[in-house]
């Protein structure tokens, strides 16, 4: 098996981490190496975070290069397009519609830019777009966006869905797992 490389990209708070951390134990539990590198930025003051997440038979460096990426996952419009020249040919951007007006953009100096999901579909990208608020809400949490988000990201990768659930069931805490469940189930059915 090559090597498999995923970006995770959002803000602060919107649950990267752990979304980073399914992503990682569901491959690990394969018996595959994996190799995760997260690079926080200004993550508690809203700002960008990003998590390399290297699966395959031997994985030598966590680390994704421009053109690299077989998938991308953005939790936020503007960081979708912030990352994207990570992503290669052929690769799969999967991406929340939401959008987290950055620090220019609150301040006045900036605005945030128009028709994000439409761009990035006429540059060529393979793009998933969804707005999993709502779906992450009828779960039980607004919380519950990223699990929405991996969801719709697992149906492209080659883990079967039960696998999947059982990642959930062993990283979660236990009084958050029945939400992640019903969060995970609804992306995975768009």
């Amino acid at each position: 098996m090559s090597v498999t490389s995923v970006m995770i990209v959002g803000v602060g708070g919107q649950g990267t981490l752990l979304a980073s951390r399914l992503l990682g134990n569901a491959m690990l539990s394969k018996g595959l190496d994996v190799k995760v590198s997260e690079v926080h930025g200004m993550s508690q003051r809203g700002g960008s975070v990003v998590t390399y997440v290297r699966y395959g038979d031997e994985v030598h460096s966590p680390v994704i290069e421009k053109g690299e990426a077989d998938y991308i996952l953005a939790f936020e419009q503007l960081e979708a397009a912030r990352w994207l020249p990570f992503l290669k040919k052929g690769g799969k951007l999967v991406v929340n519609t939401q959008c987290i007006d950055p620090m220019p953009v609150i301040t006045g100096a900036a605005s945030y830019p128009e028709d994000l999901v439409e761009k990035l579909q006429e540059s060529g990208v393979d793009v998933t777009a969804i707005d999993a608020l709502p779906l992450a809400e009828e779960a039980g949490s607004s919380k519950a966006v990223n699990v929405v988000l991996m969801g719709v990201l697992a149906r492209y990768m080659d883990v079967d869905k039960d696998h999947w659930i059982e990642t959930i069931k062993t990283t979660v805490p236990p009084k958050f797992i029945d939400m992640n469940l019903a969060a995970f189930e609804l992306g995975y059915k768009m």
